[in-house]
Order: C-alpha cells, then sequence, then structure tokens
C-alpha cells in the first residue's frame, strides 16, 4: 500500500506502535504525520512527531538510542502503524527498556514480561562482563574463562535430561531447562555473541523447511 492511502486524523496524525522486531517486546507509542513516515521509510530510523511542542524529531537524536526500523505494517483500518526495530538502548525516557513498566492495578513498577527474559538477562551479562562487581555470581563465572563456562552447560543439560527421565516432574524440568538457557546466554555472552543471532538462525531454518517445496 502507498502512504497517500493511510487515514491521518483531522490534525494530520496517526498513532505508531512501536515493537522490537526480534523479540515482539511492545517499546512505545508515539504520533507520525505524513513526513515523519516518509523520513523513517527513507532513512530507516524512526521519525515522530511530538504534539507537546508541536515539532517533528527523530528518536534518538539526543540520546544516541536510535530504532532501526526493520518493517513498517498498517492496521486493516490503515489509521496505525506497527514499527518493528532493532533498539538500540532503551525506548523509555526513564532508563527502562519500554515505556510500559508500570501495573495500572497497583500503580507500581511492574516485573519485566516473562516474554522477554531473555533479553533482560543479556542485558545484564553484558554489564556484569563490562563492569563486574564484587559478588557476582555471572562476574565470576565470566572471569573463570570460556572452558569453564562450557562445563556449567554441560552439567545443567545433563540436569535437564535427569529431571526429564527420573520421574522429577513438570516443575523441576522447568527449573533446570531454566538453568540451562540462562548459562547458555552467559556462553553467548562471553562469546560476543547476541542472542538475536540464535533467533535469526532458527527463523532461517523455519523459513527453509516451510517452504512449499519442502
Amino acid at each position: 500500500m502507498t502512504l497517500d492511502e493511510l487515514r491521518f486524523d483531522g490534525q494530520g496524525l496517526l498513532p505508531a506502535v512501536v515493537q522490537e522486531a526480534e523479540t515482539g517486546e511492545l517499546l512505545m507509542v508515539a504520533w507520525m504525520d505524513r513526513a515523519a513516515v516518509e523520513a523513517t521509510l527513507a532513512t530507516g530510523v524512526t521519525h515522530f512527531w511530538s504534539r507537546s511542542r508541536g515539532a517533528p524529531w527523530r528518536k534518538g537524536e539526543t540520546s544516541g538510542h536510535t530504532q532501526h526500523v526493520q518493517a513498517v505494517y498498517a492496521d486493516c483500518d490503515r489509521d496505525t502503524l506497527l514499527v518493528q526495530v532493532h533498539q538500540a538502548g532503551v525506548a523509555c525516557h526513564t532508563g527502562e527498556r519500554t515505556c510500559f513498566f508500570t501495573a495500572l492495578d497497583r500503580g507500581e513498577t511492574a516485573g519485566p514480561p516473562p516474554a522477554h527474559m531473555l533479553e533482560r538477562l543479556e542485558r545484564t551479562i553484558a554489564a556484569r562482563k563490562t563492569n563486574p562487581p564484587a559478588g557476582s555470581y555471572v562476574a565470576g563465572l565470566l572471569a573463570a574463562g570460556r572452558a569453564a563456562i562450557c562445563r556449567k552447560v554441560g552439567e545443567e543439560a545433563t540436569e535437564v535430561i535427569t529431571a526429564a527421565l527420573g520421574g522429577e516432574g513438570d516443575r523441576r524440568i522447568v527449573e533446570e531447562v531454566a538453568d540451562l538457557w540462562f548459562h547458555t546466554l552467559v556462553l553467548l555472552g562471553e562469546c560476543g555473541i547476541p542472542f538475536r543471532e540464535v533467533l535469526e538462525e532458527l527463523a532461517r531454518r523455519h523459513a527453509r523447511r516451510s517452504a512449499p517445496d519442502r
């Protein structure tokens, strides 16, 4: 579809929902006029319209937390956009990863959605690698080196198998898989490999196996 088919409101604006492309994490909602949509598509980074300032703005122009656009979709009514991005840094001006961190029912800060815990853990591991605090388990494991981390991954994999075959119950399997995933993330962090590369590899395999001729 073309920009001419979008249905801007009476002020020439439409809402844009910004989502992390790899994880589906909802980052923020902002407004776009036609010029912002055009700039977003042309440059590959998000541009918006500030209703409070009455001026255009580019995400990250002062903070450096740029959003690199992967795709832009219009909804069925063509009056709302979904912008899928790769977020550099954090999306919220408060310093939180996402703008959606306050639980409405209690009015307090909620924990991260479980679906995004791998990304949260990856950031924590990266921080421990850069600035290792005293007494940190992750920092100690990283300091021990790749061989030690690999041994730990092997131990956790064995414990998953033991839990699954030993009749210890579903909860025990969940706990051991969580340990395995966590230590695998530590290994990726030690190697400097973003976990999104693993997701991309899974996506490539899925695409190949889902092709009509397979």
